[in-house]
């Protein structure tokens, strides 16, 4: 064999190695499992086996709070500020250690595939809101989150509300404004019964002073306003929230959360 015909060999190794490459699925680490697999849904970072593990919330039985089975919480609140509200997932025991990875151990990596996840709750919630008229011809869509204490800021380093918000308002096009501040600390509401979380909860939720500045001027400027938060347990939080912007602004309230 020539030096030449060995020379075409070689490039031609080369070429079908490089062909074959890029038809074959790259190869990344799993946001979850942490292995080098294909990746199953790219948007998310994660592979098959993590991903088919996911508990999707696919059909909302409960119209105001989105929940997958049978719930008292809504039936028992007086007043609902918000019109309704739609998570993404069930919070199992998956979900939980998926959170507390990203919340509590500092794996913000995590944000994205939250934020993406999160992409599911908005579009569960569009399914039929076309029930649910606006009140305005000019009305504005945003974004705001469920704010964080200074002092629950100061030992995370993060508010994992705002830092998914973020990530939903980038994929679905809305903007994201800062809306609401905590007036006072509480202790984590997941540890408190139902009672505790409606007396603990109120008159801790403002708006910040800076809102007519962030809206805009318009007097006859109305919103639908996506409140974002991580967990949804009783609503509490995201009732509370509501009715702060309500007594500031015309609106439409709704809830995205990531699990429920």
């Amino acid at each position: 064999m020539s030096y030449q015909q060995l020379d075409i060999r070689i490039l031609m190794k080369k070429v079908m190695g490089s062909v074959a490459s890029l038809l074959s699925p790259l190869k990344k680490e799993c946001l979850l499992c942490k292995q080098n697999s294909s990746l199953h849904v790219d948007e998310l970072g994660l592979c098959h086996s993590c991903y088919i593990r996911i508990p999707w919330i696919r059909e909302a039985l409960c119209p105001t709070c989105g929940r997958g089975e049978f719930c008292s919480d809504c039936q028992r609140r007086p007043y609902s500020y918000f019109i309704r509200s739609r998570s993404a997932v069930r919070y199992d025991e998956t979900m939980k250690e998926l959170l507390a990875r990203y919340k509590y151990r500092g794996d913000e990596r995590l944000k994205t595939v939250l934020g993406q996840m999160l992409v599911h709750s908005y579009h569960l919630l569009n399914k039929d809101r076309d029930t649910f008229p606006v009140e305005s011809d000019s009305v504005k869509e945003l974004i705001t989150f469920v704010p964080v204490s200074e002092r629950r800021m100061l030992e995370r380093g993060f508010n994992q509300a705002e830092q998914m918000a973020k990530e939903l308002g980038q994929r679905i096009g809305i903007p994201v404004i800062p809306l609401l501040k905590r007036s006072k600390h509480t202790d984590k509401q997941s540890f408190k019964k139902r009672s505790e979380r409606l007396d603990d909860l109120e008159h801790v939720f403002e708006v910040n002073e800076s809102i007519h500045d962030n809206l805009g001027k318009s007097p006859n400027a109305s919103y639908v306003v996506y409140i974002v938060d991580d967990v949804y347990t009783t609503g509490s939080t995201m009732n509370q929230c509501a009715k702060a912007l309500r007594e500031h602004i015309s609106a439409q309230v709704f809830g995205l959360t990531w699990a429920r």
